[in-house]
């Protein structure tokens, strides 16, 4: 082979050393590409705060703070140092509008929007863009001082104000950033109304131009339904950069009918703006109108993402997604003139007060309707509200204790405020649109609003929850945190039974434990007792035989070659074998309550120490039985333990009243009244509250004692073991608190589910039974129970146990839609005795591009035997109110399918069919499913 030329060899070791040098550095033109996505398990959400009141916007800080508002003007700093939020200053801001008729309505207005100074570190400076309080109605951008954790109220200087109405809502915009040059970016909504039905707000007559977005979006004099740049100067002043959409001289004519801070016009509701801190071209989400595709009117309404690389014009209101255009409208008389031409928009409404001729409109960078998207499909179907997102790159980090991998270099990051997703976005060399992906698909976000990468490397979401205009459980700061290294091992323990006789025979498991990165792991079990004794194992799933009664903890810990633990515990119980309890319904469904009706009921208990209900040693009144109605929205975790109490309430009652009956303890006392000795609730008002009565008085039970009350004196019962006697001190003192007072029912019986009065009839019935043993000595009492939920007729379609191509919306209101011939409910473990007919609340609606179809009902696979269908369900286009995008449509009346002569539990189907769809298109809306019974 020939050598190189010395000069040629030196320039391509210059181009391989820049190259390594642009990817280190950031400066590579392009993504970098590694091949395969990160491992979704390297991700970990964390929730660092939840319960917000209407979270907007955020700004990250260089020591790793994070400043958060609310809409309602409060502002918080989160100190990742300290795990700590702070309430750091309420700002006074306007929320509501007054339409003309003195109608006082939740506008979207207060405050909106934050950013840093990005010389922050040395000048101090924060921006906020907010609604004034006031009669003057305008939003404005203001700068602050933020010394620490202080907004220096009195520093306040406003750089720009801008005129809106509230008259009407909505679309107010809000999001800000700073580029490299030091110029300030301001998105702005268009201020109007979205409740034009069926149009493009364009109505130009007298009084109606809170529904005119001409006089905003399309109007070059106005700064709203815009993205403004300016440069921020020293004296709370502004200049304005080169490059704007109409620079001074442009328009020598017209000069007074144009904003020469405007960058981009043609704005909806523009949201969340980022920089691309290689290239500076501009990326942000905006939210579209509520609109299908109609001749004479327009096409679908769309949501947008988009980019710009200099200024111009985004269209609205004549134009959306991809400059579909819209026919004009004349609203006076309802008739349609010409198509709007994207090449030359004209705005001639009474309520410009700009130029007519408009800039040539461009086209979105990514859009999506409804339906499922011909484009790109990954997108989903349904509500839809786009937001934005960063665009990461790794030089823009520097000492970051976390950093995202090489293969997310150069992706934009966009999330969607009603579906819920985020999506990664990959771009060519030349920031061209490749292709997207879900980013952890298989988690989901409520309503995130805002999104961007902190100084940790970590990515920062607000959640706004599932409601407006309010605060939300689910309203949250959380963070993305990435793990590149090596994983701590997962570790699960389990027994084959945790308590028994001794000696007591256990099978210990670590079934479960693993190691994401594929190590083999090290196991070590310990077994400690409370006297000493101990036991050690490095097999995976040992046995262990203990001999002595006690109590008992099994700890593993796992172990990585690279030296990373994790341990878990579980108790045992030697010496006391736990009871058996069994609630069974006798006669009736054993899936649903139907109201009013009466079901037949029996629990059995036995217990190897106690007996059991049958031979007589345990007494029904030892166990605790309980049939309770719960509203809809209980958490079921939450349930459980509040039943837990209340049962274990009961049995404490039973067992001590059985206690203090084989005793003299009623020959003194009685509940309510002093007898010889004081009133039992005398007793619990006494030593409410102290934490050492309970073992304290037990001993005296015991011992017996005198002049706490009086003369008379307690006569000693050494006969009580000190756990008896500690459950009869408990009873006692609990009768201060209401909550202990459960009403028991018998062991076999009868009940009728009856919704009790002014409850919403949208709860389930819960049925528990629970007995609590004796224990002994050396051994705590041990505890079972039998749990039966009944649940309402009425299910959820998001409730399903399994399901198949299926999109559920939960942002401002719910939506599930089924999509695609063959998708599926699967709801496992139902009981169809009594039931003849399911009544199906569905929708196909045009609106969403829906096809309609049937349902089948099948039993224990989707492919099961066939026991009903519905008849085809057509498309329907209903009265919809506007200014909704999760779609809230009147509901029509329910589609019904019988079926017969089906008993027992199976699994069952749902089976939505219509061979003509599409893949990727809606089926249907499905609101719930409701069971009939054969009486009804």
């Amino acid at each position: 082979m020939r050598k190189l030329p010395s000069l040629l060899l030196s320039i391509i070791v210059l181009i391989i050393l820049l190259a390594f040098s642009s990817v280190e550095h950031g400066l590579l033109i392009g993504p970098v590409d590694t091949g395969l996505p990160p491992e979704e398990n390297r991700f970990t959400r964390v929730v660092i705060a939840d319960k917000l009141d209407e979270p907007m916007a955020m700004t990250m800080l260089n020591d790793g703070r994070v400043l958060f508002i609310e809409r309602k003007g409060q502002i918080h700093i989160y100190n990742p140092a300290t795990g700590k939020i702070n309430l750091i200053a309420t700002i006074p801001v306007s929320t509501k509008y007054t339409s003309k008729e003195g109608v006082v309505s939740e506008a979207e207005d207060g405050l909106l929007g934050v950013v840093l100074d990005p010389q922050y570190e040395t000048n101090h400076w924060l921006y906020l863009y907010y609604s004034p309080a006031g009669d003057d109605p305008k939003n404005i951008l203001a700068r602050y001082e933020l010394r620490g954790d202080e907004l220096v109220m009195s520093s306040r200087k406003v750089l720009l104000e801008i005129p809106t109405q509230r008259e009407q809502c909505c679309h107010t915009g809000g999001g800000m950033v700073f580029d490299r040059s030091g110029n300030l970016y301001l998105a702005t909504g268009d201020n109007t109304s979205p409740r034009v039905t069926g149009y493009t707000p364009i109505d130009e007559r007298p009084g109606r131009a809170a529904w005119d977005a001409q006089k905003s979006s399309a109007n070059t004099n106005d700064l709203r339904g815009k993205i403004i740049r300016i440069q921020p100067t020293a004296n709370g002043s502004y200049t304005i950069p080169a490059g704007n959409l109409f620079p001074k001289g442009t328009y020598p004519s017209d000069r007074a009918k144009t904003r020469p801070e405007i960058y981009i016009m043609g704005l909806r509701n523009p949201w969340r703006l980022s920089i691309d801190s290689r290239t500076g071209y501009l990326y942000w989400g905006e939210v579209g109108p509520d609109m299908r595709d109609s001749v004479g009117v327009g096409p679908n309404g769309y949501d947008d993402f988009n980019q710009a690389r200099k200024a111009g014009n985004f269209g609205w209101p004549y134009f959306v997604g991809d400059n579909a255009a819209y026919w004009d409208r004349d609203f006076a008389t309802g008739q349609s003139g010409e198509r709007f031409n994207p090449a030359k928009p004209v705005n001639n409404s009474p309520n410009n007060t700009g130029l007519n001729e408009l800039p040539p409109a461009q086209g979105a960078f990514i859009w999506y309707s409804y339906g499922a998207s011909r484009e790109f499909p990954i997108m989903g179907s349904g509500g839809r509200s786009a937001v934005g997102g960063p665009i990461f790159h790794k030089a823009d980090f520097k000492n970051a204790e976390r950093l995202f991998p090489d293969y997310y270099e150069g992706k934009w990051f966009i999330t969607d405020f009603i579906r819920g997703w985020i999506m990664a976005v990959t771009m060519d060399q030349q920031s061209k649109y490749v292709s997207m992906e879900r980013f952890l698909p298989n988690e989901r976000f409520d309503s995130p609003i805002d999104m961007k990468f902190g100084a940790s490397g970590d990515l920062y979401l607000l959640e706004y929850g599932s409601n407006w205009f309010r605060g939300n459980d689910n309203a949250r700061l959380v963070k993305i945190e990435y793990n590149g290294g090596n994983r701590k091992p997962v570790v699960h323990v389990s027994a084959d039974k945790t308590s028994g006789a001794a000696p007591f025979q256990v099978k210990l498991s670590s079934k479960g434990s693993m190691d994401y990165d594929g190590d083999a792991l090290l196991y070590q079990w310990e077994v400690n007792s409370s006297n000493g004794v101990s036991r050690t194992s490095s097999e995976a799933n040992p046995a262990f035989t203990l001999e002595q009664p006690g109590l008992y903890t099994a700890t593993l810990t796992v172990k990585d070659p690279k030296g990373a633990t994790n341990s878990q515990s579980l108790e045992l119980k030697a010496g006391n074998e736990s009871p058996v309890v069994a609630f069974s319904i006798t006669r009736g469904n054993k899936t649903f309550f139907f109201p009013g009706q009466t079901i037949e009921y029996a629990v059995d208990v036995s217990d190897k120490e106690d007996g059991s209900l049958m031979d007589g040693r345990i007494s029904p009144s030892q166990v605790a039985v309980t049939i309770q109605y719960v509203p809809d929205g209980f958490d079921k975790v939450e349930l459980v333990a509040g039943h837990r109490y209340a049962d274990a309430a009961a049995m404490l009652a039973s067992t001590a009243k059985q206690l203090m009956a084989g005793s003299d303890c009623q020959a003194c006392h009685s509940v309510e009244t002093r007898s010889v000795g004081p009133a039992y609730k005398e007793i619990a008002a006494k030593y409410k509250g102290d934490n050492s009565a309970p073992e304290r008085l037990a001993k005296k039970v015991i011992a017996g004692g005198k002049g706490v009350w009086g003369e008379s004196s307690m006569s000693p019962h050494p006969g009580l073991s000190m756990t008896e006697a500690t459950q009869i001190v408990t009873y006692i003192l609990s009768l201060s608190d209401e909550k202990a007072t459960v009403k028991m029912l018998p062991t076999r019986g009868s009940y009728t589910m009856d919704i009790p009065s002014g409850e919403s009839t949208k709860g389930s019935f819960v049925l528990r039974a629970a007995y609590t043993d004796r224990g002994s000595s050396l051994i705590p009492a041990s505890s079972s129970e039998s749990l039966i939920f009944l649940r309402n007729p009425t299910v959820a379609p998001e409730t399903a146990d399994e399901s198949k191509q299926t999109e559920l919306i939960t942002a401002q209101g719910k939506a599930f839609y089924v999509v695609g011939s063959g998708a599926y409910l699967g709801y496992h473990d139902m009981d169809l005795s009594g039931v003849s007919q399911v009544d199906f609340a569905v929708q196909a609606s045009p609106k969403v591009d829906a096809a309609g179809g049937t349902i089948e009902i099948r039993l224990d696979s989707p492919s099961g035997k066939l026991i009903g269908e519905t008849a085809f369900i057509e498309i329907r286009d209903p009265t919809r109110p506007v200014g909704s995008h999760a779609g809230q449509v009147p509901r029509p009346a329910p589609v019904k399918a019988r079926i017969a002569g089906v008993e027992g539990i199976h699994k069952l189907y749902f089976v939505f069919k219509n061979a003509n769809a599409r893949d990727n298109q809606i089926l249907m809306r499905v609101s719930s499913i409701q069971f009939i019974p054969g009486d009804a």
